[in-house]
C-alpha cells in the first residue's frame, strides 16, 4: 500500500514539473518579398510582401534605407521562412543591419535579418538590375 502512494505521489509530482514547463509557442512561416531599391549615396528601397501563417495570407509593406556607397537599382524577388513567430503581428518591426537584429549577407541577393521580436527571416532570390552597394542600413515591415 505505502509502494502505491509512493508511486502516485511522484506521479503527481513529475506531473506538476511538466505542467510548470513552456513549451515553444514559436511557429514558422513562409515569406515572399518584392523589394526595388536604388540610389547614389543614399540607397532608398521599398516593397510588398506576403505571410504565408497557418494558412492565412498576411500583405505587408516593407521599406527601407541605406547609407554608405550604394550606386544603382536592382528588384529582388525574395521567398523564404519567417522562423519564429508568435503570431503574425511579430513579423512587424525594424530589421537592422549592423545592430542588435543584425543582418548578415548569405550571398548575391540572400540574406538574414532578425527584429526586436526575435523574428528571424530567411531569404534569397535573383535580383534585377545593376547595383553597387557596401551599405549599412535596414527594412521596416509593416502589416497592411
Amino acid at each position: 500500500m505505502r509502494k502505491i502512494a509512493t508511486r502516485l505521489a511522484l506521479a503527481a509530482l513529475l506531473a506538476g514539473i511538466a505542467g510548470f514547463s513552456t513549451p515553444s509557442r514559436a511557429e514558422t512561416g513562409q515569406v515572399a518579398i518584392v523589394f526595388t531599391k536604388g540610389g547614389f549615396i543614399v540607397g532608398v528601397g521599398g516593397g510588398e510582401g506576403v505571410l504565408l501563417y497557418r494558412g492565412h495570407k498576411y500583405p505587408f509593406t516593407v521599406s527601407g534605407m541605406s547609407v554608405g556607397f550604394t550606386v544603382g537599382a536592382s528588384t529582388t524577388k525574395f521567398v523564404g521562412r519567417a522562423l519564429n513567430l508568435r503570431g503574425p503581428s511579430s513579423i512587424e518591426g525594424s530589421y537592422a543591419a549592423g545592430g542588435a537584429g543584425g543582418a548578415v549577407a548569405a550571398g548575391a541577393g540572400a540574406v538574414q535579418l532578425q527584429n526586436a521580436n526575435g523574428v528571424i527571416l530567411q531569404l534569397s532570390g535573383p535580383k534585377v538590375g545593376a547595383e553597387v552597394s557596401a551599405a549599412v542600413g535596414g527594412v521596416t515591415i509593416r502589416l497592411k
